[in-house]
């Protein structure tokens, strides 16, 4: 069956997890046109870049490259305005405001969900918190997303379907918007990220892959490394950077090794991974790349036992989660997860459900139902 495609993203400004996921798809759908409210030319995949998003208004605006996110009471007039009109499928890959696009009358709109918007939900004190943008910021940016929220709600029934990225998201695309979803679990590149072939032991670390903001909690990981007395190397770059350095420092983690490598490409973070006694995820995830992308490489992980970890993660088998979100019990978790006997075969088996192969299968699946799914939609 030939479609028109459009798909929509929120923005392209770097390559996260998100970001993953568009690059499965344009890969698939070559001749699919993007949309897209901002786009840092060069921040994307080259599958990505090879369809010259479109972008909206916003991306004219002063500075938007550098601080595109000041611009977010204009994402919903932004989205409101892309053309689709000539489209007869629209994939929005949303995560804030492209699951309101408005389809052309007749087209067929499945929002691929990574999260309802966190910071208009329950994740506002984690972004606008007054340690964030102070008191009077707060309360400005308090009324900006009580607005955004309502709109969010009432414009849930633009997409006709929704697909969540974990059970957990599905949980909240039910709670805030009061619309039932199928899971297809993201892709990760299973066959990039792959165990060594004769893993390096004479260097011991702990390993954090995240962008550094406040609800990852990488100052779990920090104080779990230094009690555990393990030395902990972070990969990653965002506005918490200076904060965790000053803690890091004050707490003498200096001096047990703690890292700060900043952004590194893929093939540097694959070799971490191969070579790291455990990869920390102390934050919630709504569904979580890294830990797999770790455990596709072989490698044991220490997760928080709640929402997207609990899926990804076999607690025992393919590493530790832990219950308390607290340095002690995670310095308990990489304890026990450093000397525990893994079987890195089955840690990679486990992960290879997660593959792109079966994600693309599962997606062109819901483009065209003609298509085999491959494992078929949870």
């Amino acid at each position: 069956m030939s479609r028109r495609i459009a798909i929509v993203h929120d923005w392209l400004t770097g390559m996260r997890g998100g970001e993953k996921v568009l690059d499965a798809i344009c890969q698939r759908f070559p001749d699919a046109e993007l949309f897209t409210i901002v786009h840092v030319r060069g921040s994307a995949s080259p599958a990505i870049e090879r369809l010259r998003p479109h972008t909206s208004f916003v991306q004219h605006l002063p500075f938007v490259k550098r601080v595109y996110r000041a611009y977010l009471p204009l994402f919903p007039a932004a989205v409101e305005q892309f053309d689709l009109e000539g489209f007869d499928f629209v994939l929005s890959i949303s995560h804030c405001a492209v699951k309101s696009v408005i389809r052309a009358p007749g087209a067929t709109h499945v929002c691929y969900c990574l999260t309802p918007m966190r910071y208009a939900w329950d994740q506002f004190d984690a972004y606008f918190g007054p340690e964030r943008v102070g008191r009077a910021g707060m309360m400005v940016m308090r009324r900006v997303m009580n607005h955004m929220a309502r709109w969010d709600r009432e414009t849930a029934n633009r997409a006709d379907r929704y697909v969540a990225i974990s059970h957990y998201v599905a949980g909240r695309i039910r709670r805030y918007y009061n619309r039932d979803s199928t899971v297809v679990y993201p892709p990760v590149d299973t066959t990039f990220f792959t165990p060594a072939t004769q893993p390096d032991d004479r260097e011991r670390y702990a390993l954090v892959v995240s962008a550094l903001v406040p609800y990852k909690r990488i100052d779990i990981a920090i104080d779990a490394a230094r009690l555990a007395g393990i030395p902990l190397k972070i990969v990653g770059d965002g506005p918490d950077r200076e904060r965790l350095r000053r803690l890091a420092a004050a707490h003498g983690s200096a001096n047990n090794g703690t890292t700060f490598l900043g952004r590194l490409p893929d093939a540097d973070i694959r070799e971490l991974y191969r070579q790291a006694a455990v990869t920390l995820l102390p934050g919630e995830e709504d569904f979580g790349i890294v830990p797999v992308e770790a455990q596709a490489c072989g490698r044991p992980v220490v997760a928080l036992a709640r929402v997207g970890a609990t899926e990804t993660v076999i607690d025992g088998k393919t590493g530790v989660l832990v219950d308390d979100l607290s340095a002690p019990a995670f310095a308990d978790g990489i304890s026990r997860a450093v000397s525990a006997a893994y079987d890195a075969v089955a840690i990679r088996r486990h992960a290879e459900t997660f593959s792109r192969e079966r994600f693309v299968g599962e997606i062109a699946a819901l483009v065209d139902p003609s298509t085999p799914s491959g494992q078929g939609t949870r």
